[in-house]
Formats: C-alpha cells, structure tokens, sequence
C-alpha cells in the first residue's frame, strides 16, 4: 500500500484535488470501473470511501482521486510518493454494469468527474456511444479534461460563471440533448443537489438513470448500517447494494439530510486538529 507517485491536479480557490498512485496488486487485479475502496491515513484515523479511478493489473496499481474537504482528506494529501497507508481494502462495492445500451450520457460534476472517467472508458470500449457533460465552478476548477475527451465521442463543458464551455449548469445541457434525440442511459457522478437534477430531468423523458452515491460510510461492508439509502421504498445500503442505483427510485431528501448529519462535528475537528 506504497503509494508510488503524488500528483497535484488542481489548488485554486481554496479547492486543492489529488490523484495517488497506489501499488496495491491485490485490489488492482479484480477492481472493475465503479468499484470503491476504503482507507485508513493511520492508525487511529477513519475509515473513507474512494472510487477506484484507475487500476493497471500489469504494474498492480491502482489511482485514487480525492478533493480535501475534511480532517481526513487533508491528513490523505499530505502524504508523499515513497509514504505507505496504515490500510487499504478492496475492491467493494457491485461494479457498474457494462454492456451495449446504445447511446450513452455522462454527466459529472466537481471531483466526480474523476469517478466518470473509468465508466466512460469500459462503456465506450464495448460499443456506446458515449456523450459527457461536465460541469465546474469555473474553468479552472475543471479536472480530466484531456482524458474524457480521449474516452468520449463528444464532450461538453459547462461553468456556472461562463469562464469556460458555457455558462450553466449540467442540467440544462442535459435538457438541450435529451429534447433533441433519444438516449437509452445516464449515468451521473457528483454532489448530491447536481444528481438530484440530473434525475428529475431524466424521469420526465423517461430516460434510465444511475447515480454513483457516496452516502456516510464507517464499515462498508453492510455491518453497520450508516450508508442506508432508501430507493423505490426500499432501504439499501451503499456499500454492499451499491454504489449503483436508480436515480429515479432515491429518496433524495433522506439523503441530503443523512449526508449533513455530522457536518458541525466535521468542521469542530478541522479547527481542532488541522492536518499539518
């Protein structure tokens, strides 16, 4: 669990992303696109959940991209190539079904547009045709460009100041598609309010719909309970029913009052202990 190379994707306006390069051999073997892995900095931090960017079964690497948001991720950024973690288990969670559906809509927001980019290449290389729609703050908070263009038949940008593609949200790209021709699929990664609508738009052209959800996780692997998410009635749990589910079918009021359950305990233990 050596991580072998370190780099900086992104540092502007207070918003810092980081890929690792991990050698992990066992992990990089079976890890299939939308597949996770959860982590420990040390040993007596928390455990996190990261989506498995990519894995090389060649070199038993695998890359993990990750925004530093929390106590955890900034103590996961300070980390240098040569420097190991305390542990590393994977791959978890039901990968992302790859097959032949047709015509095919990535839409990726923030930092999920790193969580895209895996699915993006499988679905492509068996066939779809694969349209993305990705969405920043401004242009330069946008990440894996060059990569999603290479993994895409046709990209499109939107930044919410207009900076760079067009001014907007993914939305209303998703909207201008969807009322010129038919797709068979969407796939979305990203924050919870950009899903949401992603969804809501989607079900009123009756278009399949999955969402990547990275709900509050502790054990990830069923045992404890806190990634429930509730969809079609059903409760579900991220880790282990997951992390693949029906847009349509989310409850996603429970879900963005679940995600928001530990935010001040969040902030308190930032001020405290500041990764340094």
């Amino acid at each position: 669990m050596k991580i072998l190379n370190k780099q900086i994707i992104n540092d502007v306006d207070g918003v810092k992303i980081t890929q690792l390069d991990i050698f992990a051999p066992d992990i990089a073997t079976k890890g299939q696109p939308g597949q996770f892995v959860m982590l420990m900095v040390s040993e007596k931090g928390e455990r996190i959940p990261l989506t498995l960017v990519n894995t090389d079964k060649t070199k038993g690497t695998l890359s993990l991209i990750f925004q530093e948001a929390g106590f955890t991720t900034q103590s996961l950024g300070k980390l240098n190539s040569g420097d190991s973690l305390f542990s590393l288990v994977g791959p978890l969670g039901h990968p992302t079904e790859i097959k032949k559906y047709g015509k095919i809509i990535l839409v990726g927001g923030g930092v999920g547009i790193a969580e895209i980019l895996p699915v993006a290449r499988a679905l492509k290389n068996v066939g779809n045709h694969v349209t993305t729609i990705l969405g920043s703050r401004n242009k330069d908070l946008l990440i894996l460009e060059a990569e999603l263009k290479n993994a895409s038949d046709e990209v499109h940008i939107m930044t919410d100041d207009g900076s760079y593609g067009r001014k907007g949200f993914t939305t209303d790209m998703l909207k201008e598609l969807l009322r010129k021709d038919k797709y068979d699929m969407i796939y979305s990664v990203g924050p919870i309010p950009m899903m949401k609508r992603v969804a809501l738009v989607s079900k009123e052209y009756q278009t399949k719909t999955l969402v990547s959800l990275s709900a509050l996780m502790v054990d990830a692997t069923g045992m404890c309970g806190c990634c429930r998410v509730t969809v079609s009635g059903e409760v579900k749990f991220s880790c282990v029913d997951g992390p693949d589910f029906d847009g349509h079918g989310v409850d996603w009021v429970e879900l963005e009052k679940r995600n928001k359950v530990y935010s001040l305990q969040e902030k308190h233990i930032c001020n405290l202990f500041p990764a340094a």
